[in-house]
């Protein structure tokens, strides 16, 4: 039962105190009970906490847009509030959908997505998510979108370059797009740097433009959900940033208010949304899009990354975690893999490094580590990296804020926790 928070510690009625290593679901960017934001809240609390988007403009969604859009790549200057993730995905292929139809393009409507994936809990997110427990369950209600081959270059045992690796799998999109013909393929959709269901897969830095190249080269838009991976996280303000590539629309959430208020948005170039005002609104909305208090929450937040220079925080606390996280590998040969950018990163364990075979399904360790580390007072975030049946990866994000000594501390709960691991499976450890 959570008492309390404070910086990147909670604390649970009993006073046991927990390191936050996950920044809850990668949510908590700034920390939490951050006093600057709190007050900032209470103000607008003291004004006014609700006022409908369509009868009122406030100036706390007035004041969160400029600042969301100043700090966007170049076109991306048009803010759609949302309450989620899942709002703001779903509010991304409905603008792409109704782009269409305004340009005159009705016969274009498949949204092409990669497996694995993970976009959100709504039927249209789900739709879009490659990943089997989340959406099989509910396919007879919705219809299932195109899926081409997630990056998964570390698993690949072939003679390719990393850039050859990138292009290959880039060209897996041009492929299907042909497959399922290019005058019915509205949109591409991507994690730039995967989340729970990849444990933070990065690509080969070819493959970035390649896809970019595609989508161009057939009228398609290129959609790029920065939920977890938007407001610092990965050490830019958006992850695109690290390939210099612009995409036609961007879901935002998660960091973006870093749990204070339910907020989050889709911010699109100017071309897509003028043509859909014009061919008479977007035909979307939300109760709480624009809600004066959420939006009070984000700008303080963004002023507090600010101030802390948290983007940059996450740029190299993020690189010496993944340094301290690469050394394990050392002492824990079931250790497969680190990978990610920022403060985004995760391990993925394996039985066999040099064919990256999986551990027995039966072990559950994506399950008991989590539960170690948090008998330790250490929260890491687990999925099953596989699409969803096997492989076990493990999620490091703490927040921003992040100190050395704090990572220290991670580093040290983590050891004991993969010790008392491999003791109880019989893994083994070196040195």
């Amino acid at each position: 039962m959570l008492d309390r928070s404070e910086g990147i510690y909670l604390y649970d009625t009993t006073g046991k105190r927990y390191l936050d290593g996950s920044s809850g679901a990668m949510v908590s960017n700034i920390g939490h009970s951050n006093a600057n934001v709190l007050a900032a809240m209470k103000r607008q609390m003291d004004k006014a906490t609700f006022g409908y988007r369509l009868h009122f403009q406030n100036e706390a969604a007035e004041k969160l847009a400029k600042m969301t859009a100043e700090r966007m790549p170049e076109e991306l200057d048009r803010v759609f509030f949302v309450s989620g993730g899942s709002e703001a995905v779903e509010s991304t292929i409905k603008l792409a959908r109704q782009y269409a139809l305004a340009v005159g393009e009705a016969s274009r409507w498949k949204v092409i997505s990669r497996f694995p994936s993970y976009h959100g809990g709504t039927l249209g997110a789900v739709a879009l998510t490659g990943y089997d427990p989340l959406t099989k369950p509910f396919e007879p209600m919705f219809r299932p979108m195109p899926k081409i081959a997630a990056p998964l270059c570390y698993l690949d045992r072939d003679n390719l370059s990393d850039e050859e690796r990138g292009l290959k799998y880039a060209d897996l999109l041009r492929d299907e797009i042909l497959a399922q013909g290019p005058e019915t393929v509205l949109a591409f959709i991507m994690e730039p740097v995967g989340g729970a269901s990849t444990g933070a897969l990065v690509a080969p830095d070819s493959y970035y433009g390649r896809i970019r190249e595609i989508c161009n080269e057939f009228g398609i838009l290129l959609i790029y959900d920065e939920v977890m991976t938007g407001a610092g996280r990965t050490g830019k303000f958006v992850a695109s940033e690290h390939w210099g590539v612009i995409p036609d629309i961007v879901a935002l959430s998660k960091g973006f208010a870093a749990g204070y208020a339910p907020l989050g948005a889709m911010v699109a170039k100017n071309a897509i949304v003028d043509k859909v005002l014009d061919a008479g609104g977007f035909m979307h909305g939300f109760t709480y899009a624009g809600n004066p208090l959420a939006c009070a929450a984000g700008c303080a937040v963004l002023e507090e990354m600010d101030r802390l220079n948290l983007v940059d925080n996450a740029r190299v606390m993020g690189d010496l975690l993944k340094a301290e996280l690469t050394q394990l590998m050392d002492r824990y040969p079931f250790i497969g893999d680190v990978r990610g950018k920022g403060l985004l990163l995760a391990f993925e364990l394996v039985s066999d490094r040099e064919t990256m075979t999986p551990l027995p399904k039966g072990l559950n360790a994506y399950n008991r580590l989590v539960d170690l580390a948090y008998e330790r007072g250490l929260i890491i975030y687990s999925r099953r990296t596989r699409g969803g049946h096997e492989g076990d990866h493990f999620l490091v994000c703490p927040p921003l804020i992040i100190t050395e000594a704090q990572i220290g501390e991670i580093i040290a709960t983590l050891t004991e926790c993969l010790d008392a691991m491999a003791a109880e499976m019989n893994l083994p450890v070196t040195g």
